[in-house]
């Protein structure tokens, strides 16, 4: 898979590409069909595994050649060492997790660094939802309220003091709409958050 093709078919994918060097040993949390490890080997030469606990998601993963394990996330990271990835994703994954700290935790001890995203409760929309009384749905939040995937709900601020608390350093905040940064009021414009962390020093 090239950038074109990745771009076409994921455009945050496609930004958050740019972060990682080539040639980085990476995880991939909650890795889905595989498509962002299948970009970063074929054209980054980076090298990893995803994790990944759906069933239907294992095969195109592996039909993509991409190492996957088959793994509830909150089960830990026991079975990686400190320090052994260069980067740790877990993008759109997070706010799926019952317990958030404890998997930043575990981020933070097998990566030097890592980039997590989520879709940002505080996006403008979400907050006119909220208003009229509804749930928010959109296409950061496709669900409705009672067959939702997503357990925690965060906005960009709510986020940055957690990672503070578990050790994370912010290096970068950025707010996507469409796959496109939002500089000016990221917090109100932005539906998903994307962060890059790395340990505290």
């Amino acid at each position: 898979m090239n950038f074109q093709q990745l771009s076409a078919l994921r455009p945050d994918l496609a930004f958050i590409a740019h972060w990682i060097n080539p040639g980085t040993k990476v995880l991939d949390l909650g890795c889905g069909d595989g498509v962002m490890l299948d970009y970063l080997q074929s054209d980054k030469q980076c090298s990893g595994y995803g994790i990944e606990i759906d069933d239907k998601e294992i095969p195109l993963c592996i039909d993509r050649g991409v190492s996957v394990i088959q793994r509830d996330l909150e089960a830990g990271l026991a079975i990686f060492a400190d320090n052994a990835f260069d980067t740790v994703l877990c993008l759109s994954a997070l706010q799926m997790m019952k317990d958030v700290e404890g998997v930043l935790r575990d981020i933070s001890r097998v990566g030097r660094e890592a980039i997590v995203s989520f879709p940002n409760f505080a996006y403008w929309p979400h907050r006119i939802a909220l208003l009229r009384g509804r749930m928010p749905v959109s296409k950061s939040l496709p669900y409705e309220w009672y067959d939702t995937p997503n357990l925690r709900c965060a906005t960009i601020n709510d986020f940055e003091e957690l990672a503070n608390e578990v050790g994370l350093e912010v290096v970068e905040c950025v707010a996507l709409n469409e796959g496109e940064p939002v500089s000016f009021m990221r917090n109100w414009r932005g539906s998903l958050a994307v962060f890059r962390l790395r340990k505290k020093q």
